[in-house]
């Protein structure tokens, strides 16, 4: 009597065990479950073939959209050189940092193409900055919008002079010399005629915003027309600064 009790409690436990527990897949009675489960098919080749084609279109997108916003670049410059009455030299930037990305850039030109220290750099939309180191291949561009930067400016409607000193970003400020200038938003801002860094007129920006009550002299937002967040290509002008002869 209690060997019939005990096997037939057994059996129950093996039975409610055997259903409540997951099939082990080392099992010989479980393995053909787990055939069917891998989690990795095989692609079909015309599968694979239609990605690679599909990537390989996406890239040479890529690349014309590259080239085409280049070529735009260059058709801009060339319009600007065309309508510079100086020599000037083009070239295109092969070296900047991220740590001074605002203060400075590296060209591919040198003394070998003509390019001495002092002498000015241009781009699309006006004034980048000047030469301040040069090697046979290459050459040290100080931007505008180096806090050390200072540029002789005025202002072309008022002909109102000031001082445009650099602050990391595409914004400069123009502190003035008079305590009430002509000055408002919207006017434009060229390198002035006095100026001993750079030649008269070149384009500088646009004004911003006028804060008169700042101390110790008035000064001006000025928004940099020269992109020198993009700069690709620039254009460099023979200038003889008395101050870097000195």
């Amino acid at each position: 009597m209690d060997s019939a009790w005990s096997t037939s409690c057994f059996d129950n436990f093996c039975h409610r065990n055997c259903l409540d527990s997951p099939p082990n897949p080392r099992s010989s009675h479980s393995r053909g479950l787990f055939l069917g489960l891998r989690p990795f098919q095989s692609e079909p080749a015309s599968v694979k073939a239609n990605k690679l084609t599909n990537a390989r279109i996406i890239e040479l997108e890529q690349r014309l959209t590259e080239l085409e916003k280049q070529n735009q670049q260059l058709k801009q410059l060339l319009g600007y050189f065309e309508k510079s009455k100086q020599s000037a030299i083009t070239a295109s930037i092969i070296g900047r940092s991220a740590d001074d990305w605002w203060q400075q850039v590296i060209i591919d030109r040198g003394t070998k193409n003509g390019i001495k220290k002092g002498f000015a750099v241009t781009g699309v939309g006006g004034l980048v900055g000047r030469v301040i180191e040069v090697t046979p291949n290459t050459s040290r561009i100080l931007l505008v919008s180096d806090p050390t930067s200072r540029v002789g400016a005025t202002v072309s409607r008022s002909r109102t002079m000031g001082l445009i000193k650099g602050k990391s970003s595409q914004i400069a400020v123009m502190e003035f010399f008079e305590k009430v200038p002509d000055i408002k938003p919207g006017d434009t801002v060229t390198s002035s005629p006095v100026s001993q860094l750079f030649p008269a007129g070149l384009p500088i920006g646009r004004v911003q915003s006028v804060d008169l009550e700042k101390g110790p002299a008035p000064e001006a937002k000025i928004i940099l027309t020269a992109p020198i967040n993009d700069l690709e290509w620039v254009i460099v002008h023979p200038f003889h600064s008395d101050l870097e002869s000195k």
